[in-house]
């Protein structure tokens, strides 16, 4: 196959899906890793496509693109893992708390194994999933209803009714973007909805996002950057961004990330 049909291939799939991985189109392709990788490049040279850890996903730019959950699960990965492990440091035993819909919710999810007698509410199918998989018996599960979005979060008046009754202590929040003006946002306008439904239910908000959050705007405003009682992000936040929202937020927290600027694996 020609390097003009395998890049079409490439192109086609991540318009269908949202996202690839260089594993699986190595052997889709029957072609080496680095012919996938410079194939990726020529496609992200041309706009076509974002580069992400391990492969490549569709670009991201209007205010309302809400790209699917697997294509957001291949993104900054290990910023996520950083995020979320610092993160898991904050839940306290025996306590309720609110994790929404979001990749890096989801991978804080998998570090709440070893945190007796919890209480989850989520909006979430991915975390509630993750979360019932081991079957404790000291933890309670609570998956919202209402309408399902891209990003397999249950939206809508159904879920905000049922958050509207509820009082957790800690909310940890996933957001599409963050900015000075707009503060922290979403692409889903009934999801930025529900999110609101969890930050007023909280106690205490905690927002997870990585460095590449900053300055991307979506349609929606979820809470403004003064509402966060905590960010938790890493350390590739640019200075000013640094600056600005260490006056902003309550604590700003950046967690380092191993590896950072390392080839694509």
């Amino acid at each position: 196959m020609l390097a003009r049909q395998r890049q079409a291939v490439i192109l086609e799939e991540v318009r269908r899906t949202g996202a690839v991985r260089v594993s699986d189109l190595v052997v889709r392709l029957g072609v080496s890793d680095m012919t996938v990788r410079r194939d990726l490049d020529v496609l992200a040279g041309r706009g076509l496509v974002e580069k992400v850890y391990g492969g490549a996903t569709s670009v991201v730019g209007r205010s309302t693109d809400e790209p699917g959950f697997e294509a957001k699960s291949v993104r900054q990965l290990p910023e996520k893992e950083a995020i979320a492990a610092s993160a898991a440091g904050l839940v306290r035993p025996g306590t309720a708390i609110g994790l929404s819909a979001g990749t890096t919710t989801w991978t804080l999810a998998r570090f709440l194994d070893d945190i007796p007698d919890l209480t989850v509410v989520t909006n979430s199918i991915r975390v509630a999933d993750v979360l019932q998989q081991n079957g404790r018996t000291d933890r309670t599960v609570v998956l919202t209803g209402g309408v399902r979005t891209p990003s397999d979060a249950l939206v809508g008046p159904v879920a905000v009714q049922a958050l509207r009754s509820l009082h957790l202590d800690v909310v940890f929040l996933g957001v599409h973007g963050m900015a000075e003006r707009s503060g922290f946002t979403t692409p889903n306008l009934n999801e930025s909805e529900t999110d609101r439904a969890l930050v007023d239910a909280a106690g205490r908000v905690v927002v997870l996002a990585d460095h590449t959050k900053w300055g991307t705007v979506g349609i929606s405003t979820i809470a403004d950057l003064d509402e966060a009682d905590v960010l938790v992000t890493d350390d590739g936040l640019p200075p000013d961004a640094r600056e600005l929202l260490s006056e902003q937020v309550g604590e700003l927290v950046q967690v380092p990330v191993p590896g950072r600027g390392e080839e694509l694996a």
